[in-house]
């Protein structure tokens, strides 16, 4: 049961965190009035940018704009310096393990990882095999997920190494945070985040194939119609890049990719993908594709573009597979994990299954490839009948289901309509792994709005913070330029999708 937590901003005392002294300061001299009149502005400015997400619901898209709290979320710099890096340590391990998998599987002969349990993924590509691509690297951007619990501590609870998506509102709630806390920006040394797609346009243009020093860079998307579309303009936007569907792309005969212009045909070098694998090439995987392009991995493997991330990468996006990783960090690096796994249950084992069985009230249940925090099952909130479903379920697919403690999540002050409440948060990092490593300054906070709600997913209902990463000894690095005004033309998408929605 979910009793006692821990406050990112407020202590248990009920005095403002150090880091936290100046913006609960401010926010006791605003007056409830103030703040709520400068969440309105933030509100606007949000409306005004055509910042969208969708929510699928009975099968009708429903856009609607981004939901963001005014109050931010801080975390300390030397914490997040530690959970940086085991971050970073973690997508290392995670890509040789894709890596082994695809080529040696010495992982398995080893004994440290099931083959059954590689033989029942759902996204374990075996067309693939035998192939590596540049650097060895497969999940090139990834957006692990993490939790507070009770005890102060971050825990991975998931990693996404698909599609994973939102980092554009990362960015995006950074600039309207400064303006509706213009003068905190000033005083405070916050880790700046508009940065990323430098560094995703930098990580692209170092994939590409040998001898092209200026390539050119396209980010493929389902379409309008797809819940992420407007993260795939706004990074096609900030990167120069071209924003391309797989009917505007061809690949010739000399394997090499072409887009479609009303100037002929041009060589497209690096694709940053936002289609699921089944759908990228249907010579290869669905044949009924029509999001994808006919070829496209024969150009991958030969050598003519680059993919990110990789096709086949998801083997390792699966909340089974996730129990393993701590083990193989050991395996892989011979070190020990610098963030912990939450614990997790594997039913696919007798005994673990039974345990889950016998406690499925006080778990979290959840499947092992679904996104967007779908198919999730909170035992102590579920009624008789649905705990009762999941066990059935459980029981006819084992491998498909792990379940995990109820964990306290931290909260963070956020105004809602009785007042200054605390609620749920978790928080999405963004890692982006080639040659070199870069972790975004924080994330993407992602907040319950409902009270005692455990469920972030802006698809069910949450919303979102600015993520603050503040210390004292970056003195050239923190976050004091002017916010972008006035707010960019609108860019309102509607969105639904074809294929399920991106890791959100």
């Amino acid at each position: 049961m979910v009793e006692m937590q821990m406050d990112e901003l407020i202590d248990p005392n009920g005095a403002p965190r150090p880091l936290a002294s100046a913006v609960m300061d401010l926010i006791a001299r605003l007056g409830e009035d103030e703040l709520r009149a400068r969440q309105e502005l933030a509100e606007l400015d949000i409306q005004t940018m055509g910042i969208t997400f969708t929510v699928y619901s009975d099968g009708q898209n429903i856009d609607r704009s981004w939901p963001f709290d005014i109050i931010p979320r801080i975390i300390e710099g030397s914490e997040w310096d530690r959970i940086s890096l085991g971050l970073q340590q973690r997508l290392v391990a995670l890509n040789r393990f894709i890596d082994d998998l695809y080529n040696d599987q010495r992982i398995i002969a080893d004994g440290v990882f099931p083959a059954d349990l590689l033989d029942q993924s759902v996204n374990y590509r075996p067309q693939l095999r035998g192939f590596s691509p540049k650097f060895g690297v497969w999940a090139h951007i990834s957006g692990s997920d993490l939790v507070r619990d009770d005890d102060g501590e971050m825990y991975v609870l998931e990693d996404n190494l698909r599609v994973p998506s939102g980092v554009s509102y990362v960015v995006e709630n950074r600039g309207v945070a400064k303006r509706a806390f213009a003068e905190l920006f000033e005083r405070q040394r916050i880790r700046p985040v508009d940065g990323y797609t430098d560094e995703l346009n930098r990580l692209l243009t170092s994939l590409a194939p040998d001898g092209c020093d200026d390539p050119q860079i396209a980010v493929l998307t389902p379409g309008i119609f797809n819940s992420a579309y407007f993260e795939h303009s706004f990074l096609a936007e900030r990167m120069g890049a071209e924003l391309v569907e797989g009917a505007d792309l061809v690949v010739g005969d000399d394997d090499f990719v072409y887009m479609k212009t009303i100037e002929g045909l041009e060589r497209v070098d690096v694709i940053y993908r936002r289609i699921d694998d089944l759908f990228l090439d249907p010579d290869v995987f669905r044949e009924d594709s029509l999001l994808g392009v006919p070829g496209l991995i024969r150009s991958w493997q030969a050598g003519k573009v680059a993919l990110a991330n990789a096709p086949g990468a998801g083997v390792a996006d699966d909340k089974v597979v996730y129990a393993w990783v701590p083990d193989m960090i050991r395996y892989y690096l011979g070190e020990e994990p610098i963030v912990a796994n939450v614990p997790t249950y594997r039913t696919m084992y007798e005994d673990e299954r039974r345990h889950v069985i016998d406690n499925i009230g006080d778990l979290v249940l959840k499947p092992a490839n679904e996104s967007g925090g779908y198919g999730i099952l909170i035992g102590s909130r579920a009624t008789k009948d649905e705990l009762d479903e999941a066990v059935r379920a459980i029981e006819a697919d084992p491998r498909n289901w792990v379940a995990q403690p109820i964990l306290s999540l931290s909260t963070v002050p956020t105004l809602v309509d009785e007042g200054v409440e605390g609620r749920h948060v978790d928080l999405r990092p963004f890692v982006l792994t080639g040659e070199t490593s870069y972790v975004t300054p924080g994330g993407l906070t992602r907040v319950a709005l409902r009270k005692d709600s455990l469920i972030v997913n802006s698809s069910q209902g949450g919303g979102s913070k600015d993520t603050w990463i503040v210390d004292g000894r970056y003195g050239s690095m923190y976050d004091s330029s002017p916010p972008d005004s006035p707010p960019r033309s609108s860019q309102s998408q509607s969105q639904s999708q074809t294929q399920r929605g991106e890791d959100g």
